[in-house]
């Protein structure tokens, strides 16, 4: 099996039960998850050696974190552990017209004071095929932006694909800061994704003929932004995610990939989602485009295998997407009707 390394910051989820508002909750429902951890999830339940490496404080909570990983079959041999906390979020889900809404309580968590010497990143990646990372793990400290840095010069003096989610987060860190800091990164990545805004946010480069907020998405647009992240960065290839938000509980969902050798675009095919949870569905677009290229499969079958495994996970509660290989096939071969298996 292809090992492959995902960094970043694994949180405490506390959740309202239902979809009441924080003001109504009278108890909260925990889980844990993260962006790169999700990547990690997916990619075990496909069957890849996917280690996860972050740093936990060293008590209870930082047990049964990494408890969580190793019961979805994650790796845990490089987690470090220290420092004072867990970072925790908490999520109130929307509904309809009612946006979701997330609050953040990490600061000073134990990945965000971690050093460069937690991580020996040589024996980290001995004998592993990929990297993965995204842009709310350098958010988290200068620090740990530097950690990244020196992460993703390893994996390719090794020789490893680096992949990266940009996930620009406004509650972490400015657009000016995260296209300073991704700009350098970016120099390192082979395959970049993004979503519909990212691009934008984080580079200044805009889809035309696109209203996010209206679900209005152009092609053409993103394929211009595709072309130019190439032309900045040298990726191999840019994996663009298309949401039209409809509501809060129905979304449209599409992915483009392009592939900067072949100068080609592939387009998936498009899904109408009644969303359960729609927390780490583009981390699940990840982690299926990454299985598929370590497996060895082509551009067309990536770009569906991804999309289909990111619209299951809509449907799932929490932000691990629990579902194998076959599951995501079946979607993919026009098995969308729900109908239960028997």
């Amino acid at each position: 099996m292809a090992k492959v390394i995902t960094f970043g910051e694994i949180m405490m989820r506390l959740q309202t039960p239902r979809y009441q508002r924080f003001i109504q909750a009278e108890s909260l429902e925990l889980e844990y998850g993260g962006g790169e951890a999700n990547v990690a999830v997916s990619l075990a339940n496909y069957g890849l050696d996917a280690y996860y490496v972050t740093k936990l404080p060293k008590n209870p909570l930082g047990d049964a974190c990494a408890a969580t990983l190793r019961k979805h079959n994650v790796h845990t041999d490089f987690i470090a552990r220290g420092g004072d906390r867990l970072g925790i979020y908490f999520s109130e889900k929307g509904a309809s017209q009612r946006p979701s809404n997330v609050v953040y309580d990490r600061a000073g968590s134990s990945i965000a004071t971690a050093k460069a010497e937690d991580f020996d990143w040589a024996a980290i990646f001995d004998g592993a095929e990929w990297f993965h990372f995204t842009g709310i793990t350098p958010a988290l400290s200068d620090e740990v932006a530097a950690i990244t840095l020196e992460a993703c010069k390893k994996a390719k003096e090794l020789g490893l694909k680096i992949s990266c989610d940009l996930n620009f987060r406004k509650k972490l860190w400015t657009s000016e800061k995260a296209g300073q800091v991704m700009g350098e990164l970016c120099k390192y990545v082979d395959v970049m994704i993004a979503n519909e805004e990212d691009a934008d946010k984080v580079f200044g480069i805009k889809a035309s003929g696109s209203n996010v907020t209206g679900g209005q998405l152009s092609d053409a647009g993103y394929q211009d932004v595709a072309e130019q992240l190439v032309e900045r960065f040298g990726c191999e290839k840019i994996a663009i995610t298309l949401r039209e938000s409809i509501s809060a509980s129905v979304n449209n969902w599409s992915c483009m990939l392009y592939d900067a050798a072949e100068k080609k675009f592939y387009k998936s095919k498009k899904y109408t989602m009644n969303i359960v949870d729609r927390v780490g569905g583009g981390d699940s677009f990840g982690g299926g485009l990454i299985y598929s290229f370590v497996t060895g499969h082509d551009n067309a079958y990536a770009i569906e295998f991804a999309a289909a495994a990111s619209c299951l996970k809509h449907t799932i509660e929490g932000d691990f997407n629990l579902v194998n290989v076959s599951e995501v096939e079946n979607l993919m071969k026009g098995d969308g009707s729900g109908r239960v298996q028997r």
